[in-house]
């Protein structure tokens, strides 16, 4: 299906959430990795999400209020907002919850896979020119923010004119 053209490399982005409820964007350019005329795509092996406070040297549970959450998204398609789970333009997603009023942070019941494997075929193809981050915290400490940084580990693969279409074909079905 694939032929792998590079070792894996990770891309980064920060997403910074400054404010309750209000959904944050950011993206990932793709552009000089995908290629339609050589069916170049991107191979996602795994994404990693880093959450930190208003600075690197702070702890996000000095960020988000008690009873409270950040969530994080990444798609291949902008959706403009968050999305449920079965929409295949869904690539990962995480959640982080500070409970009860004190300094313990746990991981919501969030089970998509953000991580694929490593093997040529495991992964998720993308051949959209971006990825799309969206982040939202449903409560925010004043003057502070929960900065989210997520990784993209990945690699560009070749694919065979079907499997390129039928990947295309199925990133524009899911756009409807």
């Amino acid at each position: 299906m694939a032929t792998k053209k590079t070792s894996m490399f990770t891309l980064t982005e920060r997403l910074t959430i400054t404010a309750a409820n209000v959904e944050t964007f950011a993206t990932i350019s793709l552009a000089s990795y995908v290629d339609v005329g050589d069916r170049q795509a991107l191979q996602v092996h795994s994404v990693d999400y880093i959450f930190q406070g208003t600075n690197a040297n702070k702890s996000v549970t000095t960020a988000l209020n008690a009873d409270h959450s950040a969530l994080v998204q990444v798609t291949d398609l902008n959706r403009g907002g968050l999305v449920f789970a079965d929409d295949r333009a869904l690539v990962s997603s995480a959640s982080l919850f500070k409970g009860g009023g004190s300094a313990a942070l746990s991981e919501e019941a969030d089970m998509y896979p953000d991580n694929y494997g490593k093997g040529s075929d495991d992964g998720r193809f993308v051949v959209n020119d971006q990825l799309y981050i969206t982040g939202l915290a449903t409560g925010i400490a004043p003057d502070q923010a929960v900065n989210v940084t997520v990784r993209v580990n990945a690699s560009i693969v070749s694919l065979t004119a079907k499997d390129f279409m039928a990947i295309a074909i199925q990133s524009t079905a899911a756009d409807n």
